[in-house]
């Protein structure tokens, strides 16, 4: 499995952007989809976006035509862009990875992947 860690988040005020960068170690790093999911103040962790080794990509409807996710698969980094940031995409975002799958043959959900970072917060304001 592969060790994840999220880049530092941020406070930002409504319509900002922010940029959440994911960086893995471990072995075979092409042969994982990586996941970015957010936890608000609920229990429900939200897939919010995937990308797979081939470039295939998925987005929860919420952040479509905002969020961009884009994978270096050199660097071992998956970036989220966020742009038009609004004050329910607060939260806490945590990237995951999911082993030897590609994106078309599985669901963007917790239980699908297996390993996970530490989180990171971003918060978004009036």
């Amino acid at each position: 499995q592969l060790q994840l860690s999220e880049s530092a988040g941020g406070s930002v005020q409504a319509g900002e952007s922010l940029s959440l960068s994911c960086s893995a170690s471990g072995y075979r790093y092409n042969n994982y989809v990586v996941g970015w999911f957010r936890q608000g103040r609920g229990l429900f962790r939200e897939g919010v976006a995937a990308i797979d080794a081939d470039g295939e990509t998925r987005y929860t409807g919420s952040v479509k035509g905002r969020f961009t996710i884009s994978r270096d698969n050199a660097k071992k980094t998956v970036t989220l862009q966020m742009n038009n940031l609004r004050i329910e995409d607060t939260a806490k975002y945590y990237c995951a990875s999911a082993r030897n799958r590609r994106l078309r043959e599985m669901n963007v959900t917790p239980g699908e992947f297996g390993s996970w970072g530490q989180g990171t917060q971003v918060t978004v304001s009036s």
